[in-house]
Parts: C-alpha cells; sequence; structure tokens
C-alpha cells in the first residue's frame, strides 16, 4: 500500500560518529534556520504537512508553547530533524512534545546515527527544562535506551486514493455510497475557503467538542494554521441553508491530505451531513492528485475507527515513545479513568463557556 511508505523503518540505535553534531535552536535562531529545515523536512517523496517546520510557529503563536528545532549535521549536511514544543502548565507541569494537537511527529533522519543523537539531545533538553517527560509522536519504533516507555493502543486510518473521483466512488461500500446521497438529498451546500469560514468552523467544531467533553483549542489555533500555509490548508463548511451544520480542517502535503479536525452537529446524524462532507473531503484530495487520505488516529474498534474503515481506510501504527522523569504517561490523557466525572460535567456546560475557558485549559495539555 502507498500509505505505508508514510511509515519509517524501525531504526536502531548506534554509536554517535564524531563526525555527527546537533545543533539546538530556539527564539531567533529558529527563525533563521527554519528554511533550511523545511527543505530536509519535506523533501521526502510522501509526507504530510503536519510534519512541517513551521508549525513550531503555529503552536507557539496559537498556545504561547516554547518551541525548538533540533538539527542533526554531518560534513555541513542537515541530516536529520527534530522539532519540540515546551508544554507548560500551571497545574500539571511542563512537558516536552513533538508536536501537540498533531497526531505524528518525532525524528527525522537519514540514518540511524542522526535518528539516536537527535534522541540524545531530546533527552539532555527535558532534563535542562525540567519536563515530566519527553513524548515523541512516532509511527515506527525507534529503539533507544532512554525511550523506556510507549503508547500503542491507536493506530492511523489511512486510504490510498485512485486517479478519479469516479474510481474511488466506484471502489466504496454499496452502503456508504447509499448514505452519501442520502446527505446529497438532503439539500445542504458544501463551501471551501479559509478564513471566511473560519466562524462557521469554529461553530461546529467548539459545539462537537463540548458534547463529547473536551476542552476546545482556540479559535487563534486555527486561524494561524490557515496564515502559516496559505493554499494548503483550508476549511470545508456543509450547511444547511445559512446554517453551518458539519466542517472540517483540510492539510495536504506531499502526496498526502490529512483531516486533524473534522466536526458534524449531532441533530444532523440522521441525516447523513457528515458522511456527505467526507466524500467531498475525500474527493477533494483526489482533484489534488494526492496518494493518500489520511483520516487520523483511532482506537481500534471504537467508533471512529469504525467510521474511517468503512471508507476503505486501513490502520498503520502509532508508536508515541517516552522519556519519563516523573509521573505516568496516562497523567495527562483524556481516556484515563480519573477525569471521568470531570468529562460528564464538561458536557452540561454552555458552549459559549466552554469556548470561554477551554482553551485556556487545553493548551496546558500535552
Amino acid at each position: 500500500m502507498i500509505a505505508s511508505r508514510l511509515a519509517d523503518p524501525k531504526t536502531r540505535i548506534v554509536p554517535k560518529p564524531k563526525d555527527l553534531a546537533v545543533r539546538t535552536y530556539a527564539g531567533p535562531d529558529l527563525a533563521g534556520r527554519l528554511l533550511a529545515l523545511t527543505e530536509f523536512a519535506m523533501a521526502r517523496p510522501y509526507v504530510a504537512l503536519s510534519r512541517h517546520p513551521d508549525w513550531l510557529n503555529v503552536l507557539a503563536e496559537a498556545f504561547g508553547h516554547t518551541p525548538y528545532a533540533l538539527e542533526a549535521v554531518r560534513g555541513g549536511k542537515t541530516v536529520g530533524y527534530l522539532g519540540l514544543a515546551s508544554v507548560r502548565s500551571l497545574l500539571f507541569g511542563r512537558f516536552l512534545v513533538s508536536l501537540p494537537y498533531l497526531n505524528s511527529g518525532g525524528v527525522l533522519a537519514d540514518d540511524a546515527a542522526a535518528a539516536a543523537a537527535l534522541v540524545d539531545r531530546a533527552v539532555a533538553l527535558a532534563e535542562e527544562l525540567g519536563a515530566r517527560y519527553l513524548e515523541l509522536r512516532h509511527e515506527w519504533a525507534l529503539e533507544h535506551p532512554a525511550l523506556g516507555h510507549r503508547r500503542t493502543d491507536k493506530v492511523h486510518m489511512r486510504l490510498d486514493l485512485p486517479a478519479t473521483a469516479g474510481a474511488l466512488w466506484d471502489q466504496l461500500d454499496g452502503k456508504v455510497r447509499n448514505q452519501v446521497r442520502k446527505g446529497q438529498k438532503g439539500g445542504f451546500t458544501v463551501h471551501w475557503g479559509g478564513h471566511e469560514l473560519i466562524d462557521e468552523f469554529y461553530a461546529v467544531f467548539s459545539r462537537n467538542m463540548r458534547d463529547l467533553g473536551t476542552p476546545v483549542y482556540g479559535r487563534r489555533l486555527f486561524d494561524r494554521i490557515l496564515r502559516r500555509f496559505p493554499g494548503r490548508a483550508e476549511l470545508c463548511v456543509a450547511r444547511d441553508g445559512a446554517r453551518p451544520a458539519a466542517a472540517a480542517l483540510l492539510l495536504h502535503g506531499r502526496g498526502v491530505t490529512e483531516v486533524p479536525s473534522a466536526s458534524a452537529l449531532r441533530e444532523y446524524n440522521p441525516s447523513c451531513v457528515n458522511m456527505l462532507m467526507y466524500w467531498h473531503l475525500l474527493e477533494r484530495a483526489v482533484g489534488w492528485g494526492q496518494d493518500v487520505f489520511d483520516f487520523g488516529r483511532s482506537s481500534e474498534g471504537g467508533p471512529t475507527h469504525r467510521f474511517k474503515k468503512q471508507w476503505g481506510a486501513a490502520a498503520s501504527p502509532a508508536e508515541w515513545q517516552y522519556h519519563l522523569r516523573h509521573g505516568t504517561v496516562g497523567d495527562m490523557r483524556p481516556d484515563n479513568p480519573r477525569y471521568g466525572r470531570l468529562i460528564g460535567l464538561w458536557k452540561r456546560l454552555p458552549v459559549a463557556l466552554t469556548k470561554w475557558i477551554g482553551p485556556a485549559i487545553v493548551r496546558g495539555i500535552p
């Protein structure tokens, strides 16, 4: 499958060669090195936009995270890159993450020695910052003695795309096609754009996050994504008359389109507007000439996993690796049982209140 090419092979730890150096960039130094790091990170045949180094600026501007870029250099040539964000919470402390909000992150390297050197430096940086843990959102297991903890409870769901929308339609299951047709008969209109759609997108997204019991990201995050990636990031909104009923953020990389955020209002579930919107998302990716559509991560067997699987998406590994200094890996995860009561309470709050206090909470969650 083409989608499997997004995951790097397993890498084993090797001794660091004497001619290999790792440089750390932050603040003004990062701005001056961003173009070179982007050329390295985005040069692969298949690379998602979520691997673009400019996400460090998005996260800094939207959340106030402190960004760091680690560059492995050999003979004056870039051979590895690792973007990191320092996430700080008054209640929970500090975390070093690659990268918050995004499903994938971690090390990009030409060889095992460069990968190992980047992890060495990231571990040292976590110690310097007093982080509770270092989190690398890998899709492959990088064997390193400092990465002693892993999370493998979720998988990426990806679909190999054909060359035409007609071929895509023909390969869909008959039940899925019928649901899309039902959405088409509902009189919904589908719109594409950028900042002119952000209010409608956020109205649907924030309502859905409240219904799920999850603090919502601030509107500023999506504003910064659209500003940092013009022409590569776009919004889709499905309207019922003048009312937005479903909305999504789409990111176009090299050969890969991904949907990191998508929502539909629950009262529209019987209308299949969400199925209609996803058909348009897939059709859009085909129109871009992409080879892979990335639906995002899901827990195997869960509702979102079943939703993505019905479109023909197949599972790819998600291997989040940790250097743990204090606490446990699951301390800050929303599926931690200790947060069950708070989730139930959040679902009953007014949407306006969750939009006000949610961003301040979620910015401190890795």
